[in-house]
């Protein structure tokens, strides 16, 4: 089996909602949601970036989203901004349960492209701690620095809703990334310092203004875990041909999503049956990237998968597909893994 090392999920956001099950739902798993141990261990799922994200407030009179976003046109509002104090806390008890599942000895968080190598050749999983979203860390960075020393690897400014350091883009389809304004001044120096750091910075959910600010100021290959193409499903959370080509001049690299509402071209977010949006997508993606510079970013526990996917259990069914399409072998395993470890020790360094 190929193993697979994947761009995003929102597993800890399972756990957050549901601390005192952790145990069940980590191993011997309750079959709900798309992953647990032993559901990775059959899909072959290596490893991945795990997200810190702060859910937004829920409201009671709050529309039906998923109603709304299986009926386009949609223009879902953005939620309002969350202070770092108010983050702060619910972060930590997400970097808890990572730390948890370390505590557990099947997992490793990883710190190097050496340390993910090593968990992946030890069978355990290699997990990359990420934010989603920088509402845990002030202007003044300092919090940076503290989550850097707890293991932080990975960070996107952004969630779709803004923060102190820039805008993300709204759930809206048909739609264009360009929907505002450019990071802020605190958003500059949050890039820098995450270059001396040498965390990565996640494209994902940014804006296009914001993205052009990155590209400007980083001095690091641009990445999107988890975005799709936008030339064929027109959807704000989708990257332009020419968002593609500067991060393909940066040597850097997009993660396929998986989330049903960013492959289908007409962006509803039911399930679909078969591969062909799937294959349309990194038939497009690799021939604006290239080869060396695509890879998987599922957003498994965070969105609704193709029926063909359905859980991390459907990896090898989606590699399968991929090789049906005529992909090589060793394209397969480049999109699998090979070009996340390649990508991230360009970023990471030694």
């Amino acid at each position: 089996m190929i193993p697979v090392f994947d761009g995003h999920n929102d597993f800890l956001l399972r756990l957050l909602r549901n601390p005192a099950g952790r145990q069940t739902i980590w191993n011997p798993g309750e079959g709900k949601g798309h992953l647990d141990l032993p559901r990775m261990r059959a899909g072959g799922f290596a490893g991945g970036f795990f997200a810190i994200y702060i859910p937004s407030p829920e409201a009671h009179d709050s529309p039906d989203f998923e109603a709304i976003m299986d009926a386009p046109p949609y223009d879902l509002p953005l939620d309002d901004l969350i202070g770092a104090e108010a983050a702060q806390p619910v972060a930590m008890a997400m970097a808890g349960h990572l730390m948890w599942l370390e505590r557990t000895g099947d997992l490793t968080i990883c710190r190097s492209v050496a340390d993910i190598r090593d968990a992946m050749s030890e069978g355990r999983i290699a997990a990359i701690m990420h934010m989603e979203g920088a509402e845990a860390i002030g202007e003044d960075l300092d919090a940076l620095h503290v989550w850097h020393a707890a293991g932080l690897r990975s960070l996107g400014p952004v969630w779709s809703r803004p923060t102190v350091f820039g805008h993300g883009v709204p759930f809206r389809f048909p739609g264009d990334p360009d929907t505002g304004e450019g990071l802020t001044e605190a958003g500059k120096r949050l890039v820098r310092e995450c270059n001396a750091l040498r965390i990565m910075i996640d494209l994902s959910h940014l804006n296009e203004k914001g993205f052009d600010d990155v590209a400007a100021i980083s001095d690091a290959p641009l990445v999107a875990t988890h975005s799709n193409a936008h030339a064929v499903t027109p959807s704000t959370r989708n990257l332009t041909d020419r968002q593609l080509r500067v991060i393909r001049d940066s040597d850097g690299m997009v993660g396929l999503n998986y989330a049903t509402v960013f492959l289908r071209e007409d962006g509803r977010k039911s399930p679909f049956a078969g591969w062909d949006p799937i294959l349309r997508h990194l038939d497009h993606l690799l021939g604006v990237l290239g080869e060396d510079r695509v890879g998987l970013g599922s957003d498994f526990d965070g969105a609704t998968m193709p029926e063909a996917i359905g859980d991390v259990t459907g990896q090898p069914r989606l590699l399968a597909a991929l090789a049906a399409h005529g992909y090589g072998e060793d394209l397969v395993r480049k999109i699998a893994h090979e070009n996340w470890l390649a990508l991230l020790q360009r970023t990471w360094g030694g």
